[in-house]
């Protein structure tokens, strides 16, 4: 059996423990340094891209569905610095990103978590889909958290950027899909992403 003051302490704990509860303490507890943060209410959004080719899905894929391709048509430097091209797992250069699905005619990847960056949940599908025999259509999805921009404009514009960048992508592709060679990239594209 328990003391009258053993209870009074034992009670004391408990209601210090419920108030914290309750939410008496309202600071959210801070990250660990070595964990990326996350967002509480993320706002996902799709950039869906589509352009016809005149030319076969495979041979379509065949000229620009390597997974290390994007080098050329996105006009930026690329390796496979894990795995082989093609392959689950492979990861490129181009933001570490990561094979992470694939079909005969497509893939899927992402970017990986990187500590100190809240995660954005960035991925993308690049399709060859077959619309004739001798047509088909490139179609590129990109989907990504933009909630920790700073308000709807950014958000728009944000979007509205990578939508021309990745649709400039496409164009590419087709150019180099239906046998044409690229023009000098812009000054600008050189650099990278």
């Amino acid at each position: 059996m328990r003391s009258p003051m053993s209870r009074t302490v034992v009670g004391c704990a408990l209601g210090i423990v419920g108030l914290v509860h309750a939410g008496w303490a309202q600071a959210p507890a801070a990250q660990p340094a070595s964990s990326a943060p996350v967002v509480a209410n993320p706002t996902y959004v799709s950039i869906p891209l589509e352009i016809m080719v005149n030319r076969p899905a495979a041979e379509v894929w065949k000229r620009v569905g390597k997974f290390c391709d994007i080098g050329e048509w996105l006009r930026v430097q690329c390796a496979i610095t894990s795995g082989k091209d093609g392959e689950f797992g492979a990861v490129r250069s181009v933001a570490n990103e990561v094979l992470v699905g694939k079909t005969e005619l497509s893939y899927t990847y992402t970017q990986p978590v990187r500590a100190g960056q809240t995660y954005n949940l960035y991925h993308g599908t690049l399709e060859a889909r077959p619309v004739s025999a001798t047509t088909s259509k490139l179609v590129y999805t990109l989907v990504f958290d933009n909630s920790t921009l700073p308000d709807d404009a950014a958000r728009e514009r944000d979007k509205q950027q990578r939508a021309a960048r990745f649709m400039q992508a496409l164009e590419n592709m087709k150019i180099l899909a239906e046998g044409g060679t690229l023009p000098p990239a812009p000054a600008a594209a050189r650099g990278g992403r």
